[in-house]
């Protein structure tokens, strides 16, 4: 499925983003990383909740060049109790490509209208994102404190700015042994095990093997605004009951979530053993768990 959003690209047409929804039974193929939605969602549908009368509906959203496939693991736990709505974000996967503005309100309002979209803009949201889809979430949360009901930010942080971010990613892509001779090949580059293979399922086929859904320039020009600020202001703002989940062997320092708690208090910091910044695909259980703890105590009026 996918759904238009507010903004052009940069040959005038307009932004589409490919989402994934388990009342719908939509989703992508991990296996190949080329699963796409059919037909344009037209906003009718209003019913918020999905799984009426138990959990609330969660909107996923990946990190920098990642995809919406790699909730898969984390949606099959959840999907029992919440409707689980993600989508890959304006620059990556199926979605339009080269964007004309990937701001970090850009993707702001992407959320909000994915929300409106499917009906999810009912005060009972739950935003969780990784990295910088965390980020978004958090300025999604600060700014429509109406529409977030609970925060769950997985390695993501306020913390900034980070002068040398644009150099750091564009080398990082840059080192990419495009194309790929195969799954295999790019599960191996990537580190191997379920992170692996979930990054490779996130490249397409095409001439001499498979090839990023992502553009070096786009994605520097996503995390030029880290580079230059930082966004504690916005995390002053956010109202609505908040998990961070920092992983031992990941990216997100102990010092900035012990500020993010201090700043905010009754913010649940939670530490997945072991992991690294992908958390949510190194051990998805252990996400799960924390989740789902999270959760509940939200529903007891506790956090």
């Amino acid at each position: 499925m996918t759904i238009e959003v507010e903004g052009k690209d940069e040959n005038d047409r307009p932004v589409s983003l490919f989402c994934t929804d388990t009342d719908t039974g939509t989703g992508t193929d991990m296996g190949t990383g080329t699963g796409k939605g059919t037909g344009k969602d037209t906003g009718t549908d209003t019913d918020s909740g999905g799984n009426d009368g138990e959990g609330p509906p969660l909107l996923l959203l990946h990190g920098l060049a990642g995809h919406c496939g790699e909730w898969e693991a984390l949606t099959a736990r959840l999907a029992a109790r919440h409707r689980v709505v993600a989508f890959d974000a304006r620059g990556s996967g199926a979605s339009t490509r080269r964007p004309g503005d990937v701001s970090r309100a850009a993707h702001v309002r992407d959320v909000v209208e994915v929300a409106q979209a499917l009906g999810l803009s009912t005060g009972r949201l739950v935003l969780v994102g990784q990295s910088m889809g965390g980020l978004t979430a958090l300025l999604t949360a600060a700014a429509h404190p109406e529409l977030v009901h609970a925060l769950v930010l997985i390695e993501a942080g306020p913390g900034g700015p980070s002068p040398s971010l644009p150099e750091t990613i564009g080398a990082w892509l840059d080192s990419w042994p495009v194309p790929f001779p195969d799954a295999e090949a790019a599960t191996a580059f990537f580190g191997g095990g379920a992170a692996g293979r979930a990054w490779a399922a996130g490249l397409a086929p095409g001439p001499g093997g498979l090839h990023p859904r992502v553009d070096r320039d786009v994605m520097v020009a996503t995390v030029q605004e880290n580079a230059e600020r930082d966004y504690w202001d916005a995390w002053d703002q956010v109202r609505c009951p908040v998990l961070v989940v920092r992983a031992e062997k990941g990216m997100l320092e102990q010092q900035e979530a012990d500020r993010m708690a201090e700043r905010r208090p009754g913010t649940r910091i939670a530490v997945v053993p072991d992991a690294g910044h992908d958390a949510h695909l190194d051990d998805p259980a252990a996400v799960y768990g924390e989740l789902a703890a999270f959760l509940a105590e939200v529903d007891r009026g506790g956090a």
